[in-house]
């Protein structure tokens, strides 16, 4: 199912996403907190503690992508992330999804902007990690049209 109509919109992207940090940082802020009472009170600055920052983060949308293809603000939105052959991602897509989405935000967010041009309404992570953000309303619909035919 390669096409633009199955696609996730860029506002329902957007507003997954949204979802998605507010949760990421409720837990990143228990992380530091248990960090500065670690650090007596001091602010963490030793470099295991962003290495444990950026870990989390990591995990937290690989655990949600590689299994059942949901994070929580996707699931809101009903959005599913899948890969070329429809099925929930491998780590190793994750990883590359999630270093790719990193520098595709770098430049003004040019990469996932890319969206709204792209004839398959691919994000730059989307291409390198061979992934898409699917409408599981317009997905559902498009596999009913399927049947029918």
């Amino acid at each position: 199912m390669k096409t633009k109509s199955n696609a996730a919109s860029f506002t329902r992207r957007l507003l997954a996403l949204l979802y998605d940090l507010i949760l990421l940082l409720a837990v990143l802020f228990a992380i530091s907190a248990i960090a500065v009472a670690i650090n007596k009170g001091e602010a963490a600055t030793h470099p295991a503690y962003y290495l444990c920052l950026l870990l989390t983060t990591f995990v937290f949308f690989g655990w949600f992508w590689t299994h059942g293809g949901q994070t929580l603000g996707m699931r809101t939105w009903k959005i599913k992330i899948i890969n070329d052959i429809d099925e929930s991602l491998t780590w190793k897509q994750a990883l590359i999804r999630f270093a790719a989405a990193a520098l595709a935000l770098i430049p003004a967010g040019i990469g996932l902007i890319w969206v709204l041009i792209d004839k398959e309404s691919l994000a730059w992570h989307d291409r390198l990690s061979k992934t898409r953000l699917i409408s599981l309303k317009a997905h559902k619909n498009a596999q009913q049209a399927e049947n029918d035919v």
